[in-house]
C-alpha cells in the first residue's frame, strides 16, 4: 500500500518534475555504469574521486544531451514499450561512439581502455532495466488509477471490526475505491488499518477535494441513536451520498458489491430511539396460541406476522384477498421456519376478503383463534375518496364481519389496526376507520366475552403508499419530488416498531381500549424530502442554488387531505404499562343504536348511494367534516351522464 501511494504521488507530479527525476536517474546510471565497468575489468571498485571521476563526468555530459535529442524524456516511463527500447538502444549507440573514441582509442591514464567498450553496454542494460521496472511499477498504478477513475470513491465512517470487514469485501469486489476510514477515536487518527488510512472527521472536506469522494458508508453499529444522528447531520452538509452497511450474510460471505450498500434508513432522522419491547407483553396473547392476522400480506400486516412467527405461536393464520401478497408472506415465513428464526408450529395461508361474511365466519369458526389482529383495510386517502362505497364496505363492514365472527366463536382478544386519520377526520378513509373503532367499542360495551381494542398510529416508514418509497423513486428519476403543501406534517414510525407496539398494546387490553402510540414529534414532509435528497448526495434545486439536482414541487392538497394529523380526539390520555403506549378516552355509540345504522349503511352500499353513505358517516362520526364534495368516480360519472342526457 505504501508503494502504491508513492507511485500515485509520482504520477501526480507535474511533467517538469517528472523529467527532472528522469534526468537525475540517468545521471546516476551513467556514474554507476562507469563504476560497474571498472569493476568488471579490474575486479576492484574504484575510488569515486580516483581515475574514474573524469570518465563519470564525461559520461553524464555526453549521454544526457544525446538522450534529450532522441526524445527519451518526452515519453513517460509508464508508456515504455518496444519502440522506446529501440530508441534507447539507438541513443546509447550514438553515445558509445565518442565515449569509446575517448577512452578506448585515445586512452586516459589510470583508466583501462576496455572501459570505453564495456561502459556503454552496461549503461544500455541499466537504462533499459530502469525504464522496464519504472514502466511496470508506474504503469500498474496508472492502470489501476484509470480503472478506478470511473469508480465511486468511498470513505467508511467507523474503523471498527464492521468497518474493516466491509472495507476488505469492497476492495475484493473491485466496484469501488475505498479511500480510507473516518473515526471519532483520536487514538486511531493517522493510523493505517489493512492498508487504509484512518482520518479525523474534521478532515472530511479536505478528503472530498483531494480524492473526489462521492459516498460515505456508515459502519457505526454500536453508536447511540443520538451520536448516529449527530454524525448524519454532519455528513449531510458534505453533499455526499450516505449509505448504510450491507446485510450480515453478505459480510459473512465476504462478497459485497456496491449495490449491496443500502441507502441510509430514513428512520435515522426521526430523532428518537426505539424502546426495547417487553417480552412478556409480546408473548401474552401469542405463545402457544392460534393467531389470525387479516391483511397479512400488507406492509403492516406482514410485519405483524413476522413478529408473531418469532414468538412461538401454535398456528398462524394468514388471511388476505391478494393472492400474490399472501403467497409472498407465506413463502417468507416458511423460509424463516426452515432457518429456525420463526418458531411457529404451523402457518396457514387463507384467501379471503373481509367483506365476505360467510368466508370469514367459516375461517374463524374452523380454527377458533385465540387472538385476531385486524390489519385489512383500504388506507390510501385519495383512492378511498374516489371509491367511497368500496372504502366503507371494506373498512367498516369488513371490520364488522371479522368482529362479529370473533364474538360468536369466542375469540379472547381482537385488535384493530387504526390510524391517526381517524381523529377528527376530513376524509372518507379516516371516517371509516373511526367508525370501525366505534363498532368495536360498541361490541365490547355490549357485555359479552372477548376483549376488543384498537391501536391508533400515524404513517409507517416504508409501508405501501408511504411517501418514503415514492420520494426515493422520484429522486432516482432525477425529480421532481412532489409535495402537496409546504407546511404539511405527518407522524412517522418504523414498521417493526409499530408492529411490536401493536402486539404489546393488545396484550394490555381490558376491553374497549383505544391505544395511541407515541409517534414522537410530527415531521414536515418538505424537511423529510430535503433530507432524503441530501442523504443521496444531491442538492435541492431551488432559488439561489443554480447547480441543484432535484427540484421540489408543490401540487396542492388532495381531496380530504389535512395539513396536520392528530392522534387524540380528547386531550386526556392515560398512561399504560408501556412508555410508548397511551390510552385514549373516546365517545362511543351503544350497540343497539349502531347496529341499525350499520344495516342502513349496508343497504346504501348495495344500492350504490355514495352521497347517502357519506351523509350517514357524518352522522355516526360526529367529528367528520369533509373538506370537499363527494368525488366518488362512479357517482361523478353518473352525474355527467345524467347532465349530458
Amino acid at each position: 500500500m505504501v508503494a502504491a501511494s508513492v507511485s500515485e504521488a509520482v504520477l501526480s507530479l507535474p511533467r517538469p518534475a517528472k523529467r527532472a527525476i528522469a534526468f537525475t536517474a540517468d545521471a546516476l546510471l551513467c556514474a554507476g555504469s562507469v563504476h560497474v565497468a571498472y569493476y568488471l575489468r579490474t575486479n576492484d571498485w574504484p575510488d569515486v574521486f580516483g581515475p574514474v571521476f573524469y570518465p563519470t563526468i564525461v559520461s553524464i555530459l555526453l549521454a544526457l544531451p544525446i538522450f534529450v535529442l532522441f526524445g527519451l524524456y518526452r515519453a513517460i516511463f509508464r508508456f515504455s514499450g518496444l519502440a522506446s527500447l529501440v530508441t534507447i538502444a539507438q541513443a546509447v549507440a550514438v553515445y558509445a561512439v565518442p565515449f569509446a573514441l575517448i577512452y578506448t582509442y585515445v586512452g586516459m591514464t589510470g583508466v583501462p581502455r576496455t572501459i570505453g567498450l564495456i561502459q556503454p553496454i552496461v549503461l544500455l542494460l541499466l537504462v533499459i532495466g530502469l525504464r522496464g521496472v519504472a514502466g511496470a511499477w508506474l504503469g500498474r498504478s496508472h492502470r489501476m488509477a484509470g480503472a478506478d477513475g470511473e469508480l465511486p470513491r468511498v470513505l467508511i465512517y467507523g474503523a471498527g471490526a464492521s468497518g474493516r470487514q466491509v472495507a476488505s469485501a469492497l476492495k475484493i469486489s473491485g466496484q469501488v475505491r475505498v479511500i480510507g476510514f473516518l473515526d471519532d477515536d483520536e487514538s486511531l487518527w493517522k493510523a493505517t488499518i489493512d492498508g487504509l488510512r484512518v482520518y479525523a472527521p474534521r478532515d472530511l472536506t479536505r478528503l472530498i477535494g483531494r480524492h473526489a469522494v462521492s459516498d460515505v458508508l456508515l459502519a457505526i453499529n454500536k453508536a447511540s441513536r443520538t451520536r448516529r444522528g449527530d454524525i448524519i447531520a454532519q455528513l449531510k452538509k458534505s453533499g455526499l451520498h450516505i449509505r448504510a452497511m450491507p446485510g450480515v450474510d453478505q459480510l459473512a460471505r465476504g462478497t459485497v458489491s456496491f449495490s449491496d450498500l443500502k441507502d441510509l434508513d430514513i428512520e435515522d432522522l426521526l430523532g428518537r430511539s426505539p424502546i426495547p419491547p417487553d417480552a412478556a407483553l409480546l408473548r401474552r396473547n401469542i405463545t402457544g396460541k392460534v393467531v389470525l392476522v387479516t391483511g397479512a400480506g400488507g406492509s403492516i400486516g406482514s410485519e405483524i406476522c413476522r413478529q408473531i412467527a418469532r414468538i412461538a405461536p401454535d398456528i398462524l393464520l394468514l388471511v388476505d384477498s391478494s393472492e400474490y401478497n399472501l403467497y409472498a408472506i407465506h413463502q417468507e415465513l416458511l423460509s424463516e421456519m426452515a432457518a429456525g428464526t420463526a418458531t411457529v408450529r404451523s402457518v396457514v395461508p387463507l384467501l379471503a376478503t373481509v367483506r365476505d361474511r360467510r368466508r370469514i365466519d367459516e375461517i374463524v369458526g374452523t380454527w377458533r383463534p385465540d387472538t385476531i389482529y385486524h390489519a385489512a383495510a383500504y388506507k390510501h386517502v385519495p383512492l378511498v375518496e374516489h371509491n367511497l362505497l368500496e372504502g366503507v364496505a371494506n373498512n367498516v363492514i369488513g371490520t364488522l364481519n371479522v368482529a362479529v365472527a370473533a364474538r360468536e366463536h369466542g375469540v379472547a382478544s381482537f385488535v384493530l389496526i387504526s390510524t391517526d386519520k381517524a381523529v377528527r377526520p376530513t376524509n372518507v378513509m379516516g371516517a371509516t376507520k373511526r367508525l370501525a373503532e366505534i363498532v368495536l367499542q360498541a361490541l365490547n360495551a355490549d357485555g359479552l366475552p372477548g376483549k376488543f381494542s384498537m391501536v391508533r398510529f400515524g404513517n409507517v416508514l416504508g409501508s405501501s403508499g408511504s411517501v418514503v418509497p415514492l420520494f426515493r423513486s422520484q429522486i432516482a428519476a432525477g425529480g421532481p419530488i412532489t409535495i402537496t403543501h409546504p407546511e404539511i406534517t405527518r407522524y412517522f414510525m418504523t414498521i417493526p416498531e409499530a408492529a411490536q407496539l401493536v402486539i404489546q398494546a393488545g396484550a394490555m387490553a381490558e376491553g374497549g381500549d383505544v391505544f395511541v402510540l407515541d409517534m414522537g414529534e410530527p415531521v414536515r414532509i418538505v424537511d423529510l424530502a430535503r433530507s432524503m435528497i441530501e442523504l443521496s448526495g444531491l442538492r435541492v434545486r431551488e432559488d439561489g442554488v443554480a447547480d441543484g439536482d432535484v427540484a421540489i414541487e408543490y401540487v396542492g392538497l388532495r381531496p380530504g387531505e389535512k395539513l396536520y394529523e392528530e392522534l387524540l380526539i380528547g386531550n386526556d390520555p392515560s398512561p399504560s404499562a408501556h412508555p410508548r403506549i397511551l390510552r385514549a378516552h373516546e365517545p362511543l355509540i351503544p350497540w343497539a343504536t349502531l347496529r341499525d345504522a350499520l344495516d342502513r349503511l349496508q343497504a346504501m352500499i348495495d344500492a350504490g348511494e355514495a352521497d347517502a353513505a357519506r351523509a350517514l358517516l357524518m352522522t355516526l362520526v360526529v367529528e367528520f367534516e369533509p373538506m370537499a364534495d363527494v368525488v366518488d368516480f362512479v357517482a361523478l360519472r353518473r352525474e355527467e351522464v345524467a347532465v349530458n342526457g
